[in-house]
């Protein structure tokens, strides 16, 4: 699919997010990284939560459920899907990506701060 046709199917809460952790994400450090590549890393972010149990979906909902996330363990994951996916994104931008999804759901009020 078209990268710029993927973005403009996202919904308005969808595009918030990801243009607060793009604009998050320093300059030097969105070198060779698109939104696309940063919505994948969400997606995939998605699917460990869904395989840790954390996440269930069905056709008409999205249920995220509480739980403790091994952000080590969660990185690692990321890592190793986005080199299968042929990706090139570095460890320090996904690490990023986490950080400002992190930052902007604790604003949000969907995590709690620790």
């Amino acid at each position: 699919m078209n990268s710029n046709i993927e973005l403009s199917l996202l919904e308005a809460d969808e595009k918030q997010l990801l243009e607060y952790i793009w604009n998050t994400i320093p300059e030097q450090d969105r070198q060779g990284i698109t939104l696309s590549d940063v919505l994948c890393v969400l997606d995939l972010m998605d699917d460990f939560l869904l395989e840790n149990g954390l996440l269930e979906e069905s056709a008409e909902e999205i249920t995220y459920h509480e739980g403790e996330i091994d952000e080590t363990e969660q990185l690692e994951y990321l890592l190793s899907k986005t080199k299968e996916l042929g990706m090139s994104v570095s460890s320090e931008q996904i690490q990023l990506i986490m950080d400002a999804e992190l930052q902007y759901g604790i604003q949000q009020g969907y995590y709690e701060e620790e």
